[in-house]
């Protein structure tokens, strides 16, 4: 089962709404496909590398197109954020996973 946080939610709330001033259609397309690449760690959670940054094994990332998901293997799979891949990590995923 996967799971999102609620900053994860946030995340891609805001992804919508960045995308959407240009055209809601194609925000809509670009969540429905984020959605879809991350419904994948159903079958194969373990698909994604460790994340770098925090060399840890139970939290991964899958990179689709221009975005970083984060998400951490427990009973579920728990996605933590989608962030921009060239936006700087940053504390505040820190804050998200302790």
């Amino acid at each position: 089962m996967v799971v999102f946080s609620q900053p994860a939610k946030d995340d891609l709330r805001h992804i919508y709404e960045f995308i959407a001033f240009d055209s809601a259609l194609y925000a809509h397309k670009v969540i429905q496909s984020i959605v879809n690449h991350i419904q994948q760690l159903e079958t194969f959670p373990e698909s994604g590398r460790v994340v770098p940054e925090l060399n840890d094994d139970s939290i991964r990332e899958i990179i689709h197109d221009n975005y970083r998901i984060i998400y951490r293997i427990k009973n579920a799979i728990e996605v933590i954020a989608i962030i921009y891949a060239k936006r700087n990590f940053g504390h505040s995923i820190n804050d998200r996973i302790e």
